[in-house]
């Protein structure tokens, strides 16, 4: 009898500390990892003149933002190491297609995994440039392909684009395939960062990519500086189809941002050596810029030089000046008039409204 009472006894704690242990499991694993679903919406509404093209009153995606969704997460594996991973694809929203433009693949803004470790992180797969990064953190209108004369004149215009023939511009894009990166910890506010391309293919002086930037912050003051080299463009071999013997490209970019008070100023030089077949040539940049607090939003200005030497002997002069309302913390209107001139072509002007949600 006393035995029986004691199993009874026993298959009851069972029964009940069973449920718990598994509730504690659970929730131990949840508190070990997370995965969190996040992106931008933004289209503008406006009209676009390319230099030396006729106006287009249009519907767009990604006035200040370039519209995308992602998703990413971690894992904490002990002693202070975690596992992450992004997996990120930007999208049109005034048309609902996918990608930045035609032929971009689906997680075209980043898709890698890695390892976070007191040493470091180290993270394979697709990723933004280093380059790119540093580019949007010292301008005020960030990576708007729409409204920052930076952006602009980097990322929109080597080969034919989209309207008048340049020789200026950065190949190699916003974003690396086969690529290795490796940053530094946090060091007193010093940072660094180094990624390596494969171009995976056979032909070719190596088909390479690769890159390395510090930057360092303290209070309001930040400065950076980043050197990249390529030798294709998006696969192997290709940089010929942009400028016929274009053979390599190396980039090296200084910046630096100052916030006081209600204002941030912002200031990037970029030179850009490109190595064609019998006949070098470099382009200069300057970028100055800044923001100040208006009432509840804050105006933003910014205004690009460009002057390349030994190629199409161009000069390029692009100027915004905008404004940024914020409705609440993820969701802004914005109104931004840009000026944009090329030599040899009649004025580009692109003015328009817009609203940015990020989730």
């Amino acid at each position: 009898m006393l035995k029986q009472r004691a199993l009874i006894t026993l298959k009851n704690i069972y029964r009940v500390a069973t449920p718990l242990a598994f509730m504690t499991m659970g929730t131990q694993a949840i508190a070990q990892s997370s995965v969190q679903l996040y992106g931008i919406v933004d289209t503008w509404v406006g009209v676009q003149r390319y230099p030396g093209k006729s106006a287009v009153w249009q519907e767009g995606s990604g006035g200040m933002s370039t519209s995308f969704w992602g998703f990413g997460g971690k894992e904490d594996l002990g002693g202070g190491n975690k596992a992450i991973f992004a997996i990120e694809g930007f999208f049109r929203a005034d048309t609902g297609a996918s990608g930045s433009f035609n032929g971009d693949p689906m997680f075209s803004r980043n898709a890698y995994v890695g390892l976070s470790t007191l040493a470091g992180t180290i993270t394979l797969g697709r990723q933004s440039s280093l380059l790119y990064l540093q580019a949007c953190q010292f301008n005020p209108f960030y990576a708007s392909f729409t409204f920052s004369p930076t952006i602009v004149q980097m990322y929109a215009g080597l080969g034919t684009y989209p309207a008048y023939k340049t020789d200026q511009g950065i190949v190699g894009g916003t974003a690396w395939g086969n690529a290795v990166q490796y940053a530094t910890p946090d060091l007193h506010g010093l940072t660094g960062r180094v990624m390596y391309a494969f171009g995976e293919g056979s032909t070719g002086n190596g088909s390479k990519q690769y890159s390395a930037q510090l930057s360092y912050q303290n209070g309001g003051f930040a400065a950076g500086g980043v050197y990249q080299y390529a030798n294709f463009n998006s696969a192997a071999g290709d940089l010929n189809g942009l400028i016929n013997g274009l053979h390599s490209q190396s980039v090296a970019q200084l910046a630096a941002s100052y916030e006081w008070s209600v204002a941030k100023f912002y200031g990037e030089y970029t030179y850009t050596n490109n190595n064609v077949i019998n006949k070098n040539f470099h382009v200069n940049m300057f970028e100055g810029g800044g923001t100040i607090a208006l009432g509840t939003g804050k105006v933003l200005a910014a205004y690009a030089y460009s002057r390349d030497s030994g190629g199409l002997n161009q000069t390029r002069r692009t100027a915004s000046l905008g404004y940024d309302y914020p409705l609440s913390k993820r969701t802004d209107l914005y109104a931004v008039y840009m000026v944009d001139r090329f030599s040899g072509l009649s004025t580009g002007e692109t003015a328009g409204v817009g609203i940015r949600a990020r989730f």
